[in-house]
Formats: structure tokens, C-alpha cells, sequence
């Protein structure tokens, strides 16, 4: 994992980017451990870190949004491991609540399943799209802020 983490940052802010991606989707990475090695050991500046990681992250829970609109539960379940009975749970409290549950995509492994049941519902994607880059901005500027304590 070290030389994963390596790879993206050496590639800075792409990199940053590119690892926020891949957090966001249901891949399981830490793209904070990423943005606090950048902000640490280099010279980046912290807001453009902040912007590129809510970029790559918000893009990773639209991939999860677009799964979800085009698969069924039972083909989500099988294709990426999580179970039918959590999905259906997330889809049936997402669609009471609506689609600013999409702030709170940023959550380990729940996240991954507001986002998908999101686009099982076929929630607004611009509704998905607004809260789910207000919760990831947010994320990641404590992730900063908490990355500056270190410096």
C-alpha cells in the first residue's frame, strides 16, 4: 500500500485527485492518508489539495450513483460484495429522507450504499451531486486543517 500511496503523491495534485476517486467509489482506500502525507511533506497548497480531493471524491460517489441507476440490488450485492439486506435498508431510509442524504457519502462503507441506493431511486442528480460535494468539501477541510496540526 506504501507504494500506492507513493504514486499519488508524486503526482500531487492529480494524484490527489486520482486517489480521492477511488475513495469514493466502493474501492476501499484512504484518500486522507494521502491528502496528510501531501500536506505534510510538501509544499502544496491546502485549499487547492482540499478542491482536487472533492473533486476525485465527488466523481467517485457519482461512479457509485451511476452503478446504482443502472443495476438491480441483487446485481449490486453480487457484483461488489455488499449485502442485499443493507442495501435494501439504506434504499428504503434513503428514500424517505431524499437526496441530501448524498452529504454523508463520505462515510466508510455506508457511504458507498447512500450513493448507490441514491441512484437506485433515480434521486436528482444534481440534488446528489450539490450534497455530496458540500459533505466531501467539508470532509476534507477538517482532513486539512487537522493535517496542518502536524506540520
Amino acid at each position: 500500500m506504501d507504494s500506492l500511496n507513493q504514486f499519488f503523491i508524486e503526482y500531487g495534485y492529480i494524484g490527489m485527485g486520482m486517489a480521492s476517486f477511488l475513495a469514493g467509489t466502493f474501492v476501499p482506500f484512504s484518500s486522507e492518508a494521502v491528502m496528510a502525507a501531501l500536506l505534510v511533506t510538501t509544499g502544496m497548497d491546502p485549499f487547492l489539495t482540499v478542491v482536487s480531493a472533492t473533486i476525485g471524491n465527488v466523481l467517485g460517489s457519482m461512479f457509485n450513483y451511476y452503478i446504482g441507476r443502472i443495476g438491480s440490488i441483487e446485481q449490486i450485492s453480487r457484483w461488489m460484495h455488499i449485502k442485499e439486506r443493507r442495501l435494501r435498508k439504506t434504499r428504503d431510509y434513503v428514500e424517505r429522507k431524499g437526496s441530501w442524504l448524498a452529504a454523508f457519502s463520505f462515510l466508510p462503507i455506508f457511504g458507498t450504499a447512500i450513493s448507490i441506493s441514491l441512484g437506485i431511486l433515480r434521486a436528482n442528480v444534481w440534488g446528489v451531486l450539490l450534497w455530496s460535494t458540500v459533505g466531501k468539501f467539508l470532509r476534507y477541510i477538517i482532513v486539512a486543517f487537522s493535517a496542518s496540526a502536524f506540520k
